[in-house]
């Protein structure tokens, strides 16, 4: 979107390293390892104990730094930051870590989410005086922690943080200090780590695997976190909530063999696969993957309907992922770029196509057009999600309801409009039979079932 009118947010991954003298690179590698849920822009701000430094960078992260850049990030503290937009410009202006200096010196913050009553706040403050710089909705943070009334950083942050609805992961970067929040419903993963004596917060495990930290837990939802010379300190400023863990996390955005939620994903993805195989049953020949996301839940696919899994389609990494593109157009093209068929291994067969979820359906029907001219006799869609339905307003990317092929067609509809022989989705109830035993009910469904774990203030003051 490209509107500040529709809810600027960002669906991003971030990282935050304290004690590490190499901690511009760790954010680096880590950023790697996060690359997947932000292709716009990166940043990493570093503190030394005296001076704060930040490189920010339209691009993925191999673009936006150079090991001379890394160089001149000298400290042992840093947050890092990957973005791609949801809503609001796809701009320099908006790329973060945002770094401001305010009356008590530098302040860095790295947002991973959607605040609800983003556009609330921002007026009453700029009916206060004061004046933004960006189109994004962590900006409004900061000024909240600028116009505290509390004398210690630490209490004007938990001061800002009481105010904020919705969904934020947060680091913030200080010129002494690394401060990590989690919103009280925990819609985001995020997960504390330890290399060596340094700690490693981030959004997926999958960056402690390249760092080698070890995993020590998650963060807890309604969590706060202080990471100074003191060692580490715990506070919980939110009244207690039941969790509202996105579960489009492990449908479809983590990577697979990251720990979210307390649970390995690509567990997880196979339960998916399997329930979906159990509620919809086909006669065909193979299954194949919509790669990369949804390869270990069409393994599971198959190991539960007995059917032969194939690579019948090969996935050009060098081309971005699909669904977060930031425009429509682009998203168009992207589709003929990013995969090719094996045509041996489809001619003449019964596919089934198991792909995570259908949110406007570009990809699908482009690649249901391109395995039947590689000569597939049927063509029939498996997806291990429900129908979206529903915007979210917690930071994925589809907020309005024009967006939503579900919303607008019927499954028969849709499977007439994809070019399929036919269609099925996985319900609500084995989807969340799926999610990890102990968490089946903290999860956030809103984009399937249209109850929304939290309301948006910012719908209704509009």
């Amino acid at each position: 979107m490209d509107s500040i009118l529709d809810r600027p947010t960002e669906f991003c991954g971030i990282v935050g390293i304290y004690g590490d003298e190499n901690a511009s690179f760790s954010s680096y590698l880590s950023l790697h390892a996060l690359q997947h849920r932000g292709q716009e822009s990166a940043g990493i701000a570093v503190s030394d104990g005296q001076t704060v430094r930040k490189h920010l960078g339209m691009g993925l992260v191999s673009d936006v730094f150079s090991e001379q850049d890394l160089q001149k990030l000298k400290g042992h503290i840093a947050i890092g930051h990957n973005r791609y937009s949801t809503t609001g410009a796809s701009a320099e202006l908006n790329i973060q870590p945002i770094v401001v200096r305010y009356k008590d010196g530098e302040l860095g913050i790295g947002h991973n989410g959607n605040l609800t009553n983003s556009q609330t706040l921002r007026r009453k403050l700029e009916a206060r005086g004061s004046i933004f710089q960006t189109t994004s909705d962590s900006e409004v943070i900061l000024h909240l922690v600028a116009k505290s009334l509390e004398e210690s950083l630490i209490d004007s942050i938990k001061d800002a943080v009481r105010q904020i609805e919705g969904a934020f992961s947060l680091v913030f970067l200080t010129r002494d200090k690394l401060i990590v929040v989690r919103d009280p419903y925990g819609f985001r993963p995020l997960a504390l780590g330890k290399m060596g004596n340094s700690y490693v917060v981030a959004s997926e495990t999958t960056a402690f695997d390249l760092l080698g930290a070890e995993y020590i837990r998650d963060v807890e939802k309604g969590e706060m976190i202080v990471f100074d010379e003191q060692g580490m300190h715990v506070f919980h400023p939110f009244p207690r909530c039941e969790a509202a863990h996105c579960v489009f996390e492990f449908v479809y955005f983590s990577r697979p063999d990251s720990r979210i939620f307390g649970e390995y994903v690509d567990k997880t993805r196979r339960k998916l696969g399997k329930n979906l195989a159990l509620e919809n049953d086909v006669e065909a020949d193979i299954v194949i993957s919509v790669p990369d996301s949804s390869n270990t839940t069409a393994l599971g696919f198959s190991a539960r309907s007995s059917l032969k899994y194939e690579i019948g389609l090969i996935r050009n990494h060098y081309i971005g992922r699909t669904f977060i593109k930031p425009t429509q157009k682009t998203r168009a093209s992207s589709v003929k770029l990013k995969f090719n068929t094996v045509g041996g291994v489809l001619k003449d067969r019964r596919v089934v196509i198991v792909d995570d979820s259908i949110v406007r359906g570009t990809t699908l029907k482009k690649l249901v057009q391109t395995i039947r001219e590689a000569g597939a006799r049927e063509v029939h869609l498996r997806i291990s999600s429900p129908p979206i339905k529903n915007p979210c307003f917690y930071g994925m990317n589809f907020p309005t309801h024009e967006e939503l092929i579900a919303n607008q067609r019927s499954v028969d509809e849709i499977c007439e409009y994809l070019g399929a022989d036919s269609l099925k989705y996985l319900s609500i109830k084995g989807m969340i039979d799926s999610m990890p035993a102990d968490q089946g009910q903290g999860y956030c469904t809103a984009c399937f079932s249209g109850i929304y774990p939290l309301k948006v203030k910012d719908l209704e003051e509009k």
